[in-house]
């Protein structure tokens, strides 16, 4: 402001000049045989050229001092002693500009998307919008911009790579004592910009440290096969549930919208042996699926051959007690009847058994007693013939005249008739 009204008034100091800070007046300049204008100028003299100039641009005359004899010069050494009230206003004008500027000072904006903290001796006062603002300016005032929208990240166990790895945050111990180490992000948002700004005082450090205990209490309480591969989302989704719990206990102001794991894996010094044990289990599952599709295929055939079996014998043994007690039936009626006449019993008793023997066999030697020919009976001819004459028979529109034998069976059968008769005779004489 000063430089300003100095330079619209006309007046130069340069504090290059080399009469500058030279406290001699110019009658002792005059003195020393200098002339009066080679000397510095005088403080006093700018102040009141100074002065003079500013109330001629605000409209004011100076009163003289001597007369109203405005020169510097003069007898007697009079000169222009200083106007304080233009003075006086000059620096009230100043003032107000100041005052104006600092007042001003306490607008500020609030972009969309942002909460403004007013803070009043360093004390919370109020929370404002998006939008313009005003405050009182400093001392009295000060605020702070918090972006509640934008939605920040917390890395737990690596930070900006998965390489650059920090193993006192990802080493943790699960329920089967095994040692796993599981790199993961967390997102969150602001809910509450006062409590984030007050309530703690490292507010990412804090949200690390809480992820990092709840995923250590929910790992503690899993086994690691479920860590490593199907429980991954459960994990995840507990430790986001735990974390959002202790973080509203400690009044954070944070809203967890997410917990992604980058990694879950075993340490790296035993990552060979447990690549090893994941291969043998897996063979080991493997070959227990083909086991299992085996036995699914031979235990339902073996229990169709079992039940088939265990049907087979209930009817054979159906059918060999139904003959049993059928046969003994018989037995009993020709127990009767072979009281009422023994003879004619046995008789057709033999008949029927050697009938029965006959039917299962095709070819007969019979030897007679008067001689020692043997004679042959081609009861496969017989039948054979039998059923084709019982055919012709049938097929014929004519009625069935009797069956007779051919001449060369004739003899067989009177000899198979005597021997019958014979034998019989044989068993009543006994």
């Amino acid at each position: 402001m000063l430089v300003s009204l100095l330079k619209k008034t006309g007046l130069k100091l340069s504090l290059n000049d080399p009469r500058w800070g030279n406290r001699k007046d110019d009658g002792q300049k005059a003195q020393e045989g200098k002339k009066p204008g080679e000397g510095p100028p005088d403080l006093d003299q700018i102040w009141r050229d100074f002065n003079q100039r500013l109330n001629a641009f605000f409209g004011q005359k100076n009163r003289p001092d001597n007369g109203g004899n405005n020169n510097n010069g003069g007898g007697n050494g009079g000169g222009q002693r200083p106007d304080m009230k233009g003075a006086g206003i000059t620096a009230g004008v100043v003032g107000g500009i100041a005052v104006l500027i600092w007042l001003a000072s306490g607008a500020f904006i609030v972009q969309e998307g942002q909460n403004g903290v007013v803070l009043t001796f360093g004390k919370y006062s109020h929370t404002t919008p998006a939008g313009f603002n005003w405050r009182w300016p400093y001392p009295f005032q000060t605020d702070e911009t918090v972006n509640v929208s934008q939605v920040r990240t917390v890395e737990v166990g690596y930070r900006d790579s998965l390489r650059n790895k920090q193993t006192g945050e990802s080493l943790m111990l699960t329920d089967d004592e095994n040692i796993i180490d599981i790199q993961f992000a967390v997102q969150y948002t602001l809910k509450s910009p006062v409590d984030w700004l007050f309530q703690n005082r490292d507010q990412e450090d804090t949200l690390r440290q809480v992820a990092e205990t709840a995923i250590r209490e929910v790992v503690g309480r899993s086994k690691m096969d479920f860590v490593l591969y199907e429980g991954r989302e459960k994990v995840a989704y507990e430790t986001q549930q735990l974390m959002q719990q202790i973080l509203d206990r400690y009044k954070v102001g944070a809203v967890i919208t997410n917990v992604t794991m980058q990694a879950v894996q075993p340490p790296e010094q035993v990552q060979a042996a447990f690549d090893d044990a994941v291969k043998a289990g897996q063979d080991r599952e493997r070959q227990k699926n083909e086991g299992q599709a085996y036995a699914n295929d031979v235990i339902p055939k073996a229990r169709g051959a079992a039940f088939r079996l265990l049907e087979e014998a209930e009817a054979y043994k159906a059918m060999v007690t139904e003959n049993a007690e059928g046969n003994a039936s018989r037995f009993k009626q020709v127990l009767v009847e072979y009281q009422k006449a023994p003879g004619v019993t046995r008789d057709r008793m033999y008949l029927d058994t050697m009938q029965q023997v006959f039917t299962s066999a095709s070819k007969v030697m019979v030897d007679a007693k008067t001689g020692s020919n043997l004679l042959y009976l081609p009861l496969d001819k017989l039948i054979a013939q039998t059923a084709a004459t019982d055919a012709a028979a049938r097929t014929s529109a004519a009625p069935a005249a009797n069956t007779v034998l051919p001449q060369d069976a004739m003899p067989t059968v009177e000899v198979n008739t005597r021997r019958e008769r014979s034998v019989s005779r044989e068993r009543e004489s006994r």
